[in-house]
Protein backbone atom coordinates (compact mmCIF):
# COMPACT_ATOMS: atom_id res chain seq x y z
CA UNK A 1 0.00 0.00 0.00
CA UNK A 2 0.95 3.41 -0.57
CA UNK A 3 1.21 6.23 2.00
CA UNK A 4 0.11 9.79 1.35
CA UNK A 5 1.16 11.32 4.48
CA UNK A 6 4.33 10.96 6.84
CA UNK A 7 2.23 9.60 9.85
CA UNK A 8 0.82 6.41 7.95
CA UNK A 9 4.31 5.51 8.11
CA UNK A 10 3.78 4.78 11.94
CA UNK A 11 3.73 1.20 12.89
CA UNK A 12 4.69 -2.30 11.15
CA UNK A 13 8.42 -2.20 13.10
CA UNK A 14 10.54 -5.04 12.69
CA UNK A 15 11.22 -7.36 15.70
CA UNK A 16 14.73 -8.71 16.41
CA UNK A 17 15.83 -11.61 18.58
CA UNK A 18 19.30 -11.48 20.49
CA UNK A 19 19.33 -15.05 21.96
CA UNK A 20 21.06 -15.56 25.70
CA UNK A 21 23.54 -18.55 25.82
CA UNK A 22 22.40 -21.10 29.17
CA UNK A 23 18.99 -19.40 29.97
CA UNK A 24 15.62 -20.38 29.37
CA UNK A 25 15.09 -17.25 27.57
CA UNK A 26 15.42 -15.18 24.63
CA UNK A 27 15.27 -11.24 24.74
CA UNK A 28 13.18 -9.51 21.48
CA UNK A 29 13.47 -5.75 20.37
CA UNK A 30 10.69 -4.54 18.95
CA UNK A 31 12.63 -1.63 16.74
CA UNK A 32 10.46 1.50 17.60
CA UNK A 33 13.39 3.63 16.21
CA UNK A 34 11.77 2.92 12.68
CA UNK A 35 8.76 4.97 12.98
CA UNK A 36 9.12 8.14 10.93
CA UNK A 37 10.20 10.82 14.23
CA UNK A 38 12.28 8.05 14.80
CA UNK A 39 11.02 7.03 18.37
CA UNK A 40 7.37 4.97 19.59
CA UNK A 41 5.85 8.12 21.01
CA UNK A 42 4.92 8.91 17.22
CA UNK A 43 1.89 6.61 17.62
CA UNK A 44 0.87 8.48 20.58
CA UNK A 45 1.24 11.76 19.64
CA UNK A 46 -0.85 11.09 16.87
CA UNK A 47 -3.77 9.72 18.54
CA UNK A 48 -3.71 12.38 21.34
CA UNK A 49 -4.19 14.93 18.28
CA UNK A 50 -6.69 12.95 16.76
CA UNK A 51 -8.67 12.34 19.96
CA UNK A 52 -8.28 16.20 20.29
CA UNK A 53 -9.89 16.60 17.17
CA UNK A 54 -12.39 14.37 17.33
CA UNK A 55 -13.64 15.68 20.27
CA UNK A 56 -13.64 19.48 19.27
CA UNK A 57 -10.41 20.34 21.64
CA UNK A 58 -8.77 21.52 18.94
CA UNK A 59 -9.87 22.94 15.21
CA UNK A 60 -8.07 23.11 12.44
CA UNK A 61 -5.54 26.15 12.44
CA UNK A 62 -5.72 25.71 16.12
CA UNK A 63 -2.04 25.10 18.04
CA UNK A 64 -0.79 22.33 20.11
CA UNK A 65 0.93 23.64 22.95
CA UNK A 66 3.04 20.53 24.55
CA UNK A 67 6.10 19.78 27.68
CA UNK A 68 8.50 17.76 25.81
CA UNK A 69 12.15 16.11 26.37
CA UNK A 70 11.91 15.36 22.33
CA UNK A 71 10.87 12.37 21.00
CA UNK A 72 6.81 13.17 22.12
CA UNK A 73 7.53 16.87 20.28
CA UNK A 74 9.32 15.36 17.38
CA UNK A 75 5.54 13.49 16.91
CA UNK A 76 3.46 16.04 17.61
CA UNK A 77 5.30 18.36 14.78
CA UNK A 78 4.80 15.69 12.14
CA UNK A 79 0.65 15.33 13.27
CA UNK A 80 0.62 18.85 13.18
CA UNK A 81 1.92 18.65 9.54
CA UNK A 82 -0.79 16.51 8.48
CA UNK A 83 -3.60 17.87 10.11
CA UNK A 84 -2.62 21.72 9.29
CA UNK A 85 -1.89 23.19 13.49
CA UNK A 86 0.52 24.95 14.71
CA UNK A 87 2.44 23.54 17.20
CA UNK A 88 4.76 24.92 20.57
CA UNK A 89 7.17 22.75 21.93
CA UNK A 90 8.20 23.39 25.47
CA UNK A 91 11.51 21.82 26.31
CA UNK A 92 14.60 22.51 28.78
CA UNK A 93 17.88 22.23 28.67
CA UNK A 94 18.18 18.32 29.60
CA UNK A 95 16.79 17.59 25.92
CA UNK A 96 19.34 16.11 23.28
CA UNK A 97 20.26 18.75 21.40
CA UNK A 98 19.60 17.16 18.05
CA UNK A 99 16.24 16.01 19.23
CA UNK A 100 15.65 19.97 19.42
CA UNK A 101 17.14 20.60 16.17
CA UNK A 102 14.95 17.89 14.74
CA UNK A 103 11.24 19.38 15.81
CA UNK A 104 12.26 22.65 14.58
CA UNK A 105 13.78 21.23 11.17
CA UNK A 106 9.47 20.26 11.45
CA UNK A 107 8.35 24.01 11.35
CA UNK A 108 7.43 23.64 15.20
CA UNK A 109 8.53 26.70 17.47
CA UNK A 110 10.81 26.03 20.41
CA UNK A 111 10.62 27.88 23.53
CA UNK A 112 12.69 27.18 26.58
CA UNK A 113 12.27 26.96 30.14
CA UNK A 114 14.24 29.31 31.83
CA UNK A 115 15.74 28.96 35.18
CA UNK A 116 18.93 28.01 37.74
CA UNK A 117 18.46 24.33 36.70
CA UNK A 118 21.60 21.30 37.74
CA UNK A 119 23.04 19.51 34.18
CA UNK A 120 21.63 16.18 35.22
CA UNK A 121 17.63 17.86 36.47
CA UNK A 122 14.92 17.61 34.44
CA UNK A 123 12.62 21.31 33.91
CA UNK A 124 9.23 19.08 33.58
CA UNK A 125 7.41 21.00 36.08
CA UNK A 126 8.43 24.23 34.71
CA UNK A 127 7.74 23.20 31.55
CA UNK A 128 4.62 22.01 32.31
CA UNK A 129 3.62 25.13 34.29
CA UNK A 130 4.28 27.32 30.90
CA UNK A 131 2.68 25.09 28.69
CA UNK A 132 -0.32 25.44 30.44
CA UNK A 133 -0.40 28.99 30.86
CA UNK A 134 0.35 29.60 27.14
CA UNK A 135 -2.40 27.22 25.97
CA UNK A 136 -4.43 29.70 27.92
CA UNK A 137 -2.89 32.68 26.77
CA UNK A 138 -3.68 31.98 23.10
CA UNK A 139 -6.89 31.52 21.68
CA UNK A 140 -7.10 28.27 19.58
CA UNK A 141 -4.41 26.32 21.11
CA UNK A 142 -4.69 23.24 23.62
CA UNK A 143 -2.10 22.17 26.38
CA UNK A 144 -1.85 18.64 25.03
CA UNK A 145 -0.93 17.14 28.68
CA UNK A 146 0.70 13.85 27.64
CA UNK A 147 0.88 12.64 31.54
CA UNK A 148 -2.87 13.11 31.99
CA UNK A 149 -4.04 12.82 28.46
CA UNK A 150 -5.91 8.87 28.16
CA UNK A 151 -5.27 8.79 24.35
CA UNK A 152 -1.75 8.16 25.11
CA UNK A 153 -1.65 4.40 26.23
CA UNK A 154 -4.87 3.99 23.46
CA UNK A 155 -2.09 5.08 21.12
CA UNK A 156 0.03 1.97 21.74
CA UNK A 157 -3.30 -0.51 20.79
CA UNK A 158 -1.66 -1.26 17.11
CA UNK A 159 1.71 -1.96 18.94
CA UNK A 160 0.18 -4.72 20.96
CA UNK A 161 -1.08 -6.10 17.76
CA UNK A 162 1.67 -5.60 15.96
CA UNK A 163 3.80 -7.68 18.57
CA UNK A 164 1.02 -10.62 18.68
CA UNK A 165 1.49 -11.22 15.40
CA UNK A 166 4.94 -11.23 14.37
CA UNK A 167 5.21 -13.43 17.47
CA UNK A 168 2.87 -15.88 17.48
CA UNK A 169 1.63 -14.33 20.94
CA UNK A 170 4.78 -16.07 22.18
CA UNK A 171 5.32 -13.61 24.48
CA UNK A 172 6.18 -14.22 28.53
CA UNK A 173 7.67 -10.82 29.79
CA UNK A 174 7.27 -7.45 29.14
CA UNK A 175 10.48 -5.01 30.13
CA UNK A 176 9.57 -1.02 29.21
CA UNK A 177 10.74 2.29 31.16
CA UNK A 178 8.38 4.25 32.52
CA UNK A 179 7.55 8.25 31.96
CA UNK A 180 4.67 9.51 31.46
CA UNK A 181 3.48 5.74 31.61
CA UNK A 182 1.46 5.85 28.82
CA UNK A 183 3.81 3.50 26.89
CA UNK A 184 3.91 0.83 29.54
CA UNK A 185 0.08 0.85 30.78
CA UNK A 186 -0.64 0.75 26.88
CA UNK A 187 1.33 -1.86 25.76
CA UNK A 188 1.10 -4.01 29.18
CA UNK A 189 -2.62 -3.43 29.55
CA UNK A 190 -3.00 -5.03 25.66
CA UNK A 191 -0.38 -7.75 26.07
CA UNK A 192 -2.47 -9.25 29.74
CA UNK A 193 -5.90 -9.19 27.94
CA UNK A 194 -4.04 -11.93 25.58
CA UNK A 195 -2.32 -13.65 28.22
CA UNK A 196 -2.97 -12.47 31.87
CA UNK A 197 0.06 -14.28 33.07
CA UNK A 198 2.74 -12.32 31.13
CA UNK A 199 4.92 -10.42 33.96
CA UNK A 200 5.49 -7.06 33.10
CA UNK A 201 8.89 -4.96 34.60
CA UNK A 202 9.03 -1.38 34.62
CA UNK A 203 12.39 0.47 34.61
CA UNK A 204 12.78 3.72 35.88
CA UNK A 205 15.92 6.17 36.04
CA UNK A 206 17.75 5.77 39.89
CA UNK A 207 16.86 9.32 40.56
CA UNK A 208 12.99 8.94 39.42
CA UNK A 209 10.30 8.88 41.59
CA UNK A 210 7.53 6.45 40.31
CA UNK A 211 8.42 3.64 42.49
CA UNK A 212 8.83 5.29 45.32
CA UNK A 213 12.14 5.86 45.66
CA UNK A 214 14.24 9.19 46.58
CA UNK A 215 14.81 11.61 44.11
CA UNK A 216 17.79 13.10 42.92
CA UNK A 217 19.09 13.94 39.67
CA UNK A 218 19.59 11.48 36.52
CA UNK A 219 20.84 12.10 32.85
CA UNK A 220 18.29 9.78 30.98
CA UNK A 221 16.62 11.80 29.43
CA UNK A 222 12.27 11.14 28.64
CA UNK A 223 12.06 8.46 30.87
CA UNK A 224 11.21 8.75 34.82
CA UNK A 225 9.37 10.98 37.12
CA UNK A 226 11.76 13.71 38.67
CA UNK A 227 11.04 14.70 42.57
CA UNK A 228 8.15 17.64 42.60
CA UNK A 229 6.61 16.23 39.44
CA UNK A 230 3.34 14.66 40.37
CA UNK A 231 3.15 11.02 38.91
CA UNK A 232 0.99 11.00 35.88
CA UNK A 233 -2.59 10.01 36.10
CA UNK A 234 -2.15 7.86 32.88
CA UNK A 235 0.04 5.36 34.71
CA UNK A 236 -1.71 2.57 35.61
CA UNK A 237 0.58 0.05 38.34
CA UNK A 238 -1.97 -2.15 38.48
CA UNK A 239 -0.56 -3.80 34.84
CA UNK A 240 3.29 -3.51 36.49
CA UNK A 241 4.09 -6.69 38.29
CA UNK A 242 7.81 -5.01 39.48
CA UNK A 243 9.19 -1.66 39.29
CA UNK A 244 12.83 -1.13 39.35
CA UNK A 245 15.92 1.38 38.62
CA UNK A 246 18.67 1.45 36.64
CA UNK A 247 21.26 3.79 37.08
CA UNK A 248 23.01 6.48 34.28
CA UNK A 249 26.07 4.34 33.64
CA UNK A 250 24.14 0.92 33.51
CA UNK A 251 21.72 2.64 30.86
CA UNK A 252 24.18 4.26 28.81
CA UNK A 253 26.89 1.79 28.61
CA UNK A 254 24.35 -0.86 27.39
CA UNK A 255 23.67 1.43 24.64
CA UNK A 256 27.22 1.82 23.51
CA UNK A 257 27.77 -1.44 24.02
CA UNK A 258 24.81 -2.99 21.47
CA UNK A 259 26.22 -0.36 19.38
CA UNK A 260 29.46 -2.10 19.39
CA UNK A 261 28.20 -5.65 19.60
CA UNK A 262 25.27 -5.61 17.97
CA UNK A 263 25.43 -2.86 15.45
CA UNK A 264 22.28 -1.51 16.98
CA UNK A 265 21.93 2.34 18.04
CA UNK A 266 19.59 2.95 20.74
CA UNK A 267 18.98 5.76 23.08
CA UNK A 268 19.91 5.85 27.16
CA UNK A 269 16.59 4.88 28.21
CA UNK A 270 16.14 2.11 25.70
CA UNK A 271 19.89 0.68 26.97
CA UNK A 272 18.71 1.15 31.04
CA UNK A 273 15.57 -1.35 29.59
CA UNK A 274 17.48 -3.83 27.85
CA UNK A 275 20.53 -3.70 30.96
CA UNK A 276 17.60 -4.93 33.38
CA UNK A 277 16.06 -7.31 31.33
CA UNK A 278 19.34 -8.89 30.94
CA UNK A 279 20.00 -9.14 34.29
CA UNK A 280 16.50 -10.82 35.40
CA UNK A 281 17.05 -13.27 32.43
CA UNK A 282 20.35 -14.00 33.81
CA UNK A 283 19.23 -14.31 37.08
CA UNK A 284 16.66 -16.48 36.22
CA UNK A 285 13.62 -14.13 36.98
CA UNK A 286 12.31 -13.92 33.47
CA UNK A 287 12.09 -16.99 30.98
CA UNK A 288 10.77 -17.24 27.82
CA UNK A 289 10.09 -14.74 25.58
CA UNK A 290 11.32 -11.19 27.01
CA UNK A 291 10.03 -8.41 25.13
CA UNK A 292 11.81 -5.08 25.14
CA UNK A 293 10.98 -1.52 23.08
CA UNK A 294 13.82 0.63 21.37
CA UNK A 295 12.03 3.58 22.43
CA UNK A 296 14.46 5.51 20.53
CA UNK A 297 17.64 5.45 18.15
CA UNK A 298 20.98 6.33 19.84
CA UNK A 299 21.30 8.76 16.48
CA UNK A 300 19.67 11.15 18.63
CA UNK A 301 22.43 11.05 21.11
CA UNK A 302 25.99 10.99 19.19
CA UNK A 303 26.90 14.22 21.19
CA UNK A 304 25.85 12.71 24.05
CA UNK A 305 25.52 8.82 25.53
CA UNK A 306 27.87 8.39 21.86
CA UNK A 307 30.48 10.68 22.97
CA UNK A 308 33.53 9.54 24.85
CA UNK A 309 34.60 12.85 26.01
CA UNK A 310 30.94 13.81 27.20
CA UNK A 311 30.48 10.82 28.81
CA UNK A 312 34.19 10.80 30.63
CA UNK A 313 33.28 14.08 32.30
CA UNK A 314 30.58 13.31 33.72
CA UNK A 315 32.17 10.34 35.46
CA UNK A 316 29.65 7.66 33.45
CA UNK A 317 31.63 5.02 31.80
CA UNK A 318 32.61 1.83 33.67
CA UNK A 319 34.07 -1.29 31.47
CA UNK A 320 32.84 -3.35 33.83
CA UNK A 321 29.09 -2.84 32.43
CA UNK A 322 30.69 -4.31 29.04
CA UNK A 323 32.24 -7.43 30.58
CA UNK A 324 28.94 -8.28 32.40
CA UNK A 325 26.87 -7.86 29.50
CA UNK A 326 29.47 -9.81 27.53
CA UNK A 327 29.21 -12.83 29.99
CA UNK A 328 25.38 -12.48 29.73
CA UNK A 329 25.06 -12.43 26.04
CA UNK A 330 27.90 -15.07 25.77
CA UNK A 331 28.65 -17.08 28.36
CA UNK A 332 31.37 -19.50 28.82
CA UNK A 333 32.89 -19.15 25.03
CA UNK A 334 32.99 -14.99 25.69
CA UNK A 335 34.83 -16.21 28.66
CA UNK A 336 37.26 -18.58 27.46
CA UNK A 337 38.01 -16.28 24.41
CA UNK A 338 38.46 -13.16 27.06
CA UNK A 339 41.22 -15.88 28.64
CA UNK A 340 43.16 -17.03 25.86
CA UNK A 341 43.50 -13.05 24.93
CA UNK A 342 44.79 -12.79 28.25
CA UNK A 343 47.36 -15.50 27.82
CA UNK A 344 48.25 -14.41 24.49
CA UNK A 345 49.35 -11.14 25.80
CA UNK A 346 51.53 -12.59 28.46
CA UNK A 347 53.37 -14.69 26.07
CA UNK A 348 54.03 -11.97 23.29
Amino acid sequence: MLSTTVTQLIGQTPVMSIEVPDRDARLVLKLEKNNPGGSMKDRMARSMVVAALEDGRLTPGGTIIESSSGNTGTGLALAALEFGLQFIAIVDHHAAPDKIRTIRSLGAEIRYAEGDFAEDEVAIVERQRIAEQLAAQLPGAMFMNQWDNPANPKGYAGLVEELVAQLSSDIDAFVACVGTGGSITGVAQGLKRHNPMIRTLGVEPAGSIVFGKAGHPYYQSGTGTPAGKAIGKVLDYVCIDEGVQVTDVQAFETARYFARRKGLLVGGSTGGAIYKAMEFIAAGRLTGTVVTMVADGGEKYLSTIFDDEWMAQRHLLDPGITAQLDSWLFGNSQRHESDRARSSSMLT
